[in-house]
């Protein structure tokens, strides 16, 4: 058989082969199902008259509702930014060789996870039956730098406060200790090699890289506390939103349009956060994805291949 012919044998093999698609009614069957049941949902929810949509609107914008949203924003801001705070540092005593401080960041993270968020902002709201005043100064019969009443000191806002900083520090702290060691410990060695401290380490070498791990859990831990705040209605006298609706709500005795208008806000915050988030994500995640992956293979490969072309002699 010529070469010719072997050609035409070949050319009417592959003309033989087509790539027929997988059919996969099952996919079908399931869009189909679900666009049923949310249609039908939202008929429901449109059709009956119980849900109030014209209170509802009036709700949205009241004054007692927008002013819960702002104390709601507060809480969660300055209650993540202790969180966040306490984290780094208890993530970094948690790495310390001293066992001391080693072993007191793994009590404190211990207690705040092992005990309800309900709980310790019941605690903190109650904490003067405990202290009726707080001294700081030096311990053990040393001079008194400042003292206060407990009810002045720790008013319900600070209570609040307290109550989810703290018990967001213990979880972040695992978050931030988890972003650390997923940093090879050859960035470390390398860093030290070139005269760099410890803390200059941390700081420029290792913290940067272990943001890619950081920063999507404390995404999630952020939108969890801004609907966390709801719980803060234990401790009274913090005007939430939930603590706000559920004023309204009792004073009207009709609460559903109410929580419905209160789950809206929510929703709505989540979404900014969201999408927050999404950027921050991008921004430290540069370089990691599979796409930017293939097109710095892509370029290395073809800078490589150009090397060897313009290697040889002239």
């Amino acid at each position: 058989m010529s070469v010719s012919e072997q050609s035409e044998v070949g050319a009417g093999r592959h003309e033989e082969i087509r790539a027929v698609p997988v059919r996969r009614p099952g996919r079908w069957v399931a869009a189909v199902v679900v666009l049923v049941v949310v249609a039908s949902l939202i008929r429901s929810a449109v059709a009956n008259k119980n849900f109030q949509w014209h209170l509802v609107g009036q709700y949205l914008f009241d004054g007692r509702i927008t002013h819960g949203v702002v104390i709601t924003i507060e809480l969660t801001l300055i209650a993540m930014a202790i969180g966040i705070g306490l984290g780094v540092l208890l993530a970094i005593m948690r790495q310390s060789p001293n066992p001391v401080v080693k072993w007191a960041s793994w009590l404190y993270i211990f207690f705040f996870r092992g005990t309800p968020v309900y709980v310790q902002l019941v605690f903190w709201g109650f904490f003067g039956a405990l202290y009726k005043d707080v001294s700081i100064g030096v311990p053990f019969g040393g001079p008194v730098l400042l003292h206060a009443s407990s009810n002045t000191l720790i008013s319900s806002f600070n209570a609040a406060i307290l109550g989810l900083g703290l018990n967001e520090g213990a979880y972040m702290a695992e978050v931030v200790r988890a972003g650390l060691i997923s940093v090879d410990e050859g960035q470390t060695e390398a860093a030290h090699a070139l005269g760099l401290s410890p803390g200059q380490t941390l700081r420029k070498i290792v913290l940067p890289q272990a943001m890619r791990v950081i920063i999507p859990p404390t995404g999630n831990e952020t939108i969890s506390m801004l609907k966390t705040t709801s719980l803060v209605v234990a401790i009274g006298g913090v005007y939430e939103l939930m603590s706000e609706g559920a004023a309204i709500y009792g004073a009207t005795y009709n609460p559903m349009p109410v929580l419905i208008t209160v789950s809206i806000w929510y929703l709505a915050l989540t979404s900014v956060l969201y999408v927050a988030q999404y950027f921050i994500e991008r921004r430290y995640g540069r370089g990691f994805t599979r796409s930017e992956r293939g097109r710095w293979r892509a370029r290395t490969l073809a800078l490589s291949t150009g090397n060897e072309h313009g290697a040889g002699p002239v």
